[in-house]
């Protein structure tokens, strides 16, 4: 009876060791492999334009992860900045991966509320991409 209790103890302890392997190289690929966000060292910066114009004080929205639009409710957006009185903007402290930025401004000459997006691509860690927004009425 006693062999079997050794046994028995032997064949847990392996299962808990890789048990403990296991998880511990989940935990070690979800941490070294982060996604697209904050905490980076690239940087999106750009102008909001409308017809050549700049349209300053428009509000740039950027969704992490994304290649594609997820609409004009600003609800699905991860961040936002206002752009200043020159039209610029700037999102810095970005991961390298795939972004989508929706801006909404106002042009007075219209008057008319313009919006419009464009996908952005981070391919190094400490890129600075330049992407300036067209928007439209």
């Amino acid at each position: 009876m006693k062999n079997k209790s050794k046994k028995f103890s032997s064949q847990k302890s392996k299962w808990m060791f890789l048990l403990t392997f296991e998880l511990f190289l989940f935990c070690l690929f979800f941490v070294g492999c982060r996604k697209e966000g904050p905490s980076g060292k690239a940087v999106i910066e750009g102008m909001v334009i409308h017809h050549a114009k700049p349209i300053p004080g428009s509000v740039v929205y950027i969704k992490y992860g994304a290649k594609e639009s997820p609409g004009s409710d600003v609800t699905y957006y991860d961040e936002s900045v206002t752009a200043n009185d020159s039209a610029n903007y700037k999102f810095a402290d970005l991961r390298k991966g795939d972004y989508y930025l929706f801006a909404v401004g106002y042009d007075s000459a219209g008057p008319y509320i313009v919006t419009g997006g464009i996908p952005v691509e981070i391919k190094k860690k400490t890129e600075t991409a330049q992407a300036d927004v067209q928007v439209v009425e």
